[in-house]
């Protein structure tokens, strides 16, 4: 089944480019289907890649999604224009009445700054206190993975002494997780942070289950264990050159940045990276939308005593893994 798209969105060419089938909202609405509704809090300054690359993996799920997408008012965004923003993107506000069956919440390139110091960050938490009521389940990625840890339990990030920059090997936890069904015993994921999760702390919320974890990354998929909330530490949805633009902007800017790990062949920068994570990002996101849509209500309006009713299951099975 194809994504629909809001019509005009310039990931639509490069999506069709890559024979992937997307269609727009016009031609959405004539179809006699009820489409997952995916919002799409975007906190990254490059809006227009980061779109593509969610999108394009959203793209590989045999459903029907409808996207929005939000950005935060109480922040200027300065690397794509405001044209871009007025067309595409709504706030909070605007969006506060309506139930979602996902929302997916990206990082962003404040992890060294305290979370309280992160100019919007009142505007985020009233969003993730919204989520918990007004959405099915939600995908952190990256800042925001340790973001919402941190909103909704209290569990502190840590800082490096150095940028975990590279791909990284991640052993699977769980191989019955619905989530991570079909993933190899090892996968690889893209890291691209100078923070990390306070692992003690993690461990002391028995509701928090860790799916993959890397042995110089710590924790890489978490979730909760009514896959309410799912929570990625690093950057599946990056593209195979998405590193090394990273690595190239830092480097012609004079600023100290190591060759990312476990990238470019034989750790030369010139040459083209391997993309080695593809596929288990494609069946992370195929299998998480798979089990929303299996779970989520027809009735959107439906969804917060839904919500209700799996968590009372949840708290359930917690207390009796607790026991």
């Amino acid at each position: 089944m194809p994504i629909n798209i809001p019509d005009g969105l310039p990931a639509k060419r490069i999506l069709s480019q890559e024979r992937i089938f997307a269609i727009e909202e016009e031609v959405a609405t004539r179809q006699q289907i009820r489409p997952l509704h995916v919002l799409i809090l975007n906190l990254m300054p490059t809006k227009i890649e980061t779109e593509t690359q969610i999108l394009r993996l959203i793209s590989k799920s045999p459903l029907q999604v409808s996207c929005d997408f939000m950005r935060v008012s109480s922040h200027e965004s300065t690397h794509v224009s405001a044209d871009h923003l007025v067309k595409f993107y709504e706030t909070f506000d605007t969006l506060e009445g309506n139930n979602y069956d996902a929302l997916i919440v990206t990082g962003a390139p404040v992890e060294k700054l305290p979370f309280e110091q992160v100019d919007y960050w009142d505007e985020l938490c009233r969003i993730l206190d919204w989520s918990q009521e007004h959405v099915f389940s939600t995908m952190f990625l990256c800042w925001g993975a340790l973001a919402g840890l941190y909103h909704l339990y209290g569990i502190p990030k840590k800082q490096l002494g150095q940028k975990l920059f590279g791909v990284f090997p991640q052993r699977l936890c769980d191989e019955y997780s619905f989530l991570t069904n079909g993933f190899d015993e090892v996968h690889n994921m893209p890291h691209s942070r100078h923070a990390a999760i306070d692992t003690l702390e993690l461990a002391n919320h028995p509701e928090l289950h860790v799916l993959s974890e890397g042995f110089k990354t710590g924790p890489a998929l978490i979730a909760t264990r009514d896959f309410h909330e799912i929570y990625v530490t690093g950057h599946f949805e990056y593209g195979r050159d998405t590193l090394a633009g990273e690595y190239w902007r830092d480097f012609k800017k004079g600023l100290p940045i190591r060759v990312p790990e476990n990238y470019f062949p034989d750790d030369d920068p010139e040459r083209q990276p391997i993309f080695t994570w593809r596929a288990h990002a494609n069946l992370l996101y195929r299998n998480w939308l798979n089990w929303v849509y299996q779970m989520t209500p027809y009735d959107l309006a439906a969804i917060p005593r839904t919500i209700a009713a799996l968590r009372a299951d949840s708290d359930g099975m917690v207390d009796k893994f607790e026991a």
